[in-house]
């Protein structure tokens, strides 16, 4: 069963999922990570351009004809067929739809109150389903 991760009150979503995912891709893991819409989606694949001077970051658009070759792959769609199900980090504020092909997924819930109420309600419907689920809280020790 798919373990599922929240780490909230992440001040920058975008810039969580750039490190989340040279994490990732440094332990030699593939990482699907799953954007709201196509604005995010483009700024998180131009963030993984610019978000490290020394660490390349390979990553493609879910789609692409090298996407079962590159570690990282990006889509708002989660509806796509992906090539990777090891690692899904949801940036988006709905519950993917197939949960369960992955072996884990990390929410990334940020301190907007919208965002963190979607969060919670994503939070109660994966554990009335019996997910194994984990809470980390940014910025707390």
């Amino acid at each position: 069963m798919t373990r599922i991760d929240f780490h909230t009150n992440i001040p920058d979503k975008v810039a969580y999922a750039c490190r989340l995912a040279r994490k990732a891709f440094g332990a030699n893991h593939r990482i699907v990570v799953l954007a709201d819409d196509a604005q995010q989606l483009a700024e998180l694949n131009t963030a993984l351009w610019t978000f490290s001077t020394t660490d390349f970051l390979p990553h493609v658009l879910a789609g692409d004809a090298l996407a079962e070759h590159t570690p990282i792959i990006l889509t708002d769609n989660d509806e796509a067929e992906l090539p990777h199900t090891e690692l899904l980090v949801n940036l988006s504020r709905r519950a993917p739809s197939r949960v369960d092909r992955f072996e884990r997924m990390i929410e990334v819930i940020s301190s907007d109150e919208d965002d963190a109420a979607a969060g919670r309600k994503r939070y109660v419907a994966y554990k009335q389903q019996e997910y194994p689920l984990t809470h980390f809280v940014a910025g707390k020790s």
